[in-house]
């Protein structure tokens, strides 16, 4: 089978002034109410980072278009609008997956450090799956390789508790998980409890956020994640498609969402992100004001946000894990 190969051309766009880019803007159709003022935007946000949130509103399918705008009521301010509320909404996201990865390392940690009775326990290797896979025609064990990131990480921190732990003990090399689990990123940690065999232990970390499955929580992990490095790397969330889809429980401990709603939302779409969020939230910090200052940016959206391209419901503010 032969594929078909669009055929390559070099790269000959060439840089254009801001000048030349507010005018590139209002000739598609976008109203520029104050060119200096865009112009000022435009030297402080680049025009392609902006263009993520112009580019919805434009035709990009025929060439011959130009990529005018689709409508002819869009002003620069409300894509202004559009991307200050993106940028607000990182980084009250951002904020939340911070208490949520402190707590999962704190719980990990904790559970197995007690059940263990081992202060390296991440060292265990009989704690952890057998996977492998061949890679170059090397087998590689999914383990090792996890261990090696895990050594790495804490090699190059620069945290005084490791530097302390280094200068003081000889044995063992890596300080302990206490120590060690603090300083790695929360995708080695997303990595680290998907290894866990699949034993109490693994289960009573999940029943601590009120899962019943250690398969949610390993997922949620490996979603929030990635959204956390989106939110870190400035990049967009409104209307984003995630690469992972995440798994919605219908046996939680706590209300989540209605078996109906969970079969209609959109698995990689910021609400189910979200109501991911809030349900672990509920748990380890009641009355949070997730929920409030998430209605307040929305209130303050601007005219282009539309909720359904985040995947979220008419009701969703009625919806389960909303209520509360």
């Amino acid at each position: 089978m032969i594929e078909d190969f669009e055929e390559k051309i070099p790269y000959a766009k060439k840089p254009l002034s801001i000048k030349t880019q507010v005018a590139r803007l209002e000739k598609r159709g976008l109203i520029i109410d104050d060119e200096n003022l865009a112009g000022d935007y435009l030297s402080n946000i680049s025009y392609y980072r902006l263009r993520a949130y112009t580019y919805p509103f434009q035709n990009n399918v025929d060439s011959k278009a130009d990529h005018c705008f689709l409508r002819t009521d869009i002003h620069f301010k409300d894509i202004i609008d559009l991307y200050c509320f993106d940028r607000r909404l990182r980084s009250l996201i951002f904020n939340a997956i911070e208490k949520i990865e402190v707590a999962l390392r704190t719980k990990i940690v904790q559970t197995y450090s007690e059940l263990t009775n081992n202060s390296h326990w991440y060292e265990d290797e009989s704690l952890f799956k057998d996977n492998k896979r061949i890679i170059n025609g090397e087998e590689i064990f999914a383990y090792n390789t996890l261990l090696d990131d895990i050594i790495h990480e804490v090699n190059r921190s620069n945290e005084d508790f490791i530097k302390h732990y280094k200068s003081k003990y000889s044995h063992p090399k890596t300080p302990p998980a206490w120590m060690t689990l603090e300083v790695i990123s929360f995708g080695t940690l997303s990595r680290l409890y998907e290894l866990l065999c699949k034993d109490d232990n693994k289960k009573s970390v999940a029943k601590l956020l009120g899962l019943n499955k250690v398969d949610i929580l390993e997922n949620w992990m490996h979603a929030l994640s990635n959204l956390r490095n989106c939110c870190a790397h400035h990049s967009r969330v409104w209307n984003r498609r995630f690469i992972v889809n995440v798994l919605l429980p219908t046996n939680a401990d706590r209300l989540f969402l209605d078996r109906d709603t969970i079969a209609k939302t959109k698995r990689n779409k910021l609400f189910a992100y979200l109501c991911c969020i809030k349900y672990i939230l509920d748990i380890i910090s009641p009355n949070n004001d997730f929920h409030k200052n998430l209605k307040n940016l929305i209130s303050e959206g601007g005219k282009l946000l539309s909720l359904k391209d985040m995947g979220f419901p008419d009701n969703w503010n009625y919806l389960g894990v909303w209520r509360g």
